[in-house]
């Protein structure tokens, strides 16, 4: 096939570049290159099915990666609540922010992709998998996995990450484009929960708690988040965890969760808290000490592993320098983190290629008539849309580029012919 743009990926990014290229080159002859038997399988499965697609507080602080200038071209572009709108598609945003399909159902921004593009005249070539990628002439040769190949005159490149490789998105094009001379930075699963050591989590298995987390690296505090903390035989989760998951990249096995259980009160007011219910409840056995304020599990939990002591023991017969560290546990309890989750329960990727590799419209500085979109490119954002509004943002930038260079007015200066290391 002879197309004269062809979109690696049909996901969030790819469908909205297609869509976008299309409007502004009704002539052109577009196309998205699909590996699974149909496109936006992974949207469908965003945001629980219900597809959170963006925010209505969006700051540069909610994105990370080698891209410093991520809000430069979120900020370009319509957000999401507009665009979606221009496609006959209502939103309704929480009291977060995060933005939703009034619908609540992910299929209905799928549909709202689709029909756009098929009223456009875009080609689907889904069951198609891109094995290389070759110079031909004045574009290149898209080399599929089943021998057929796709002739083009330019490329957008939105084949995702490695996060939720059962939607398609295993990195296989990130190794390519390795072995054609870019900087991909470290890979790691990100908006997703990391794993702990199993014994300091033991009795912790479905307890969920309000509190305040921090991400910690060698003694220094990096970032702080609030909400709710949930644990399994060997993780630690929830969205608060899974808006620290990108320091895994930076740290490695340095990386500790500290947290603080109870963030509403200071450490004076719990200790006061402790001294008045072991008077209260001076004859019951210290499984009851925090039964006032947390769960069951969550309060043995505590007491257990904090104090050396049965839990037949009478509260009565507690120290003060015990409630002292038990005050201080509740402050600051720690999880040194052994990685990520596995990439299926990742939402994004942390990584991707670098900012060094990609022009300030997404076009490739190595190969002219390239440009990339999405979570191929070194951004990730936080838990709450942020990631989808970079996937239409950053497909809308590369179609805008990827139209220009094909009416003669591209971004030429900002190619460059040799490659970086």
């Amino acid at each position: 096939m002879n197309v004269d743009i062809a979109i690696v990926g049909g996901g969030a990014s790819g469908l909205i570049a297609a869509v976008e290229s299309k409007r502004l080159l009704p002539g052109a002859d577009v196309a998205v290159i699909e590996r699974l038997d149909r496109a936006g399988k992974k949207l469908l499965a965003t945001g629980n099915g219900r597809c959170n697609l963006g925010n209505t507080n969006i700051s540069a602080e909610n994105y990370h990666g080698s891209f410093y200038d991520t809000m430069r071209i979120i900020n370009s572009t319509p957000l999401a609540e507009e665009y979606f709108r221009s496609l006959g598609l209502l939103c309704v945003s929480d009291a977060q922010g995060r933005l939703y399909p009034r619908s609540n159902a992910a299929a209905s921004v799928l549909s709202a992709l689709r029909l756009r593009a098929q009223e456009l005249g875009v080609k689907e070539l889904c069951g198609e998998f891109v094995k290389g990628i070759e110079h031909g002439g004045s574009g290149y040769h898209l080399i599929c996995e089943n021998g057929d190949t796709v002739t083009c005159r330019r490329v957008i490149i939105a084949a995702g990450g490695c996060a939720a490789p059962q939607f398609g998105t295993d990195g296989t094009m990130l190794g390519i484009l390795r072995g054609m001379g870019y900087k991909i930075t470290k890979l790691t699963p990100a908006v997703a929960p990391l794993r702990a050591r199993p014994e300091l989590l033991k009795g912790l298995k479905g307890v969920r708690v309000k509190g305040k987390v921090s991400a910690v690296c060698g003694g220094k505090v990096l970032a702080e988040e609030h909400g709710e903390i949930q644990f399994t035989e060997n993780t630690v989760s929830g969205i608060c965890i899974f808006d620290l998951a990108h320091f895994y990249a930076r740290c490695g096995d340095r990386l500790v969760i500290r947290a603080d259980l109870a963030p509403e009160m200071t450490r004076e007011e719990l200790v006061s808290y402790l001294e008045d219910v072991s008077r209260q409840r001076a004859q019951h056995t210290v499984e009851e000490l925090l039964s006032g304020v947390f769960t069951k599990n969550l309060a043995v939990y505590l007491v257990k592993t904090t104090l050396s002591r049965a839990m037949t023991d009478k509260i009565s017969s507690l120290r003060h320098d015990e409630l002292l560290w038990l005050a201080e546990r509740i402050k600051q309890s720690e999880f040194p983190v052994l990685g990520s989750a596995p990439w299926k329960n990742a939402q994004t990727t942390s990584g991707g290629i670098h900012r060094d590799c990609v022009g300030d419209y997404l076009e490739s500085r190595l190969d002219r008539g390239i440009y990339f979109c999405g979570e191929i490119l070194d951004v990730d954002g936080n838990c709450g849309g942020y990631n989808l509004q970079w996937a239409w943002s950053s497909g809308i930038t590369a179609a805008r580029s990827c139209a220009r260079s094909l009416k003669g007015k591209g971004n030429d200066k900002s190619i460059k012919h040799k490659r970086t290391s």
